[in-house]
């Protein structure tokens, strides 16, 4: 009966772990190319705001975590950094900074989602023509699937 047991609950434990490692993992492997740095250049020369994101904000931990220059344009966002591979992230723009992600849920019905972010390196994103980045003051990356917030950066 121990062995039994024993059977059961290592591969249950391997099972969880394998579900886990393909969540963190397919999101990576399936990406597609990230742009080139020259290409996210030419749309940072554009950019009317920048912003910073940083590693060490409140709601960031290892798993959830950005780094790097973010520009803000009327046609696009773009990232000179990376940020922490994961599923289903999306690009918002908030009316003010949040740094956790109780903060973002308070102001989630206020923000707009421009689009979605699936490279982890030197992403562009294209804002739609109905929205205006002067009327927001944040950009937020924010896991949908799991709701978790990712990374932040006040860019006005």
């Amino acid at each position: 009966m121990k062995k039994i047991v024993f059977w059961v609950a290592t591969h249950l434990i391997a099972g969880a772990v394998g579900f886990a490692l393909g969540i963190y993992l397919l999101p990576i492997l399936t990406a597609p190319d990230a742009p080139t740095v020259s290409e996210v250049e030419a749309i940072t020369g554009q950019a009317q705001y920048s912003g910073e994101f940083e590693r060490d904000l409140e709601g960031s931990d290892f798993l959830h975590w950005g780094e790097g220059t973010v520009s803000v344009s009327r046609q696009h966002v773009a990232l000179m950094g990376r940020i922490a591979p994961g599923p289903d992230y999306r690009l918002y723009l908030a009316p003010e900074f949040v740094e956790t992600e109780a903060e973002f849920e308070r102001l989630k019905s206020q923000s707009v989602q421009i689009g979605d972010v699936k490279v982890f390196e030197n992403f562009v994103v294209s804002v739609p023509e109905n929205v205006d980045p002067a009327e927001f003051t944040t950009v937020v990356v924010w896991c949908e699937a799991f709701g978790e917030f990712i990374t932040a950066a006040r860019y006005r």
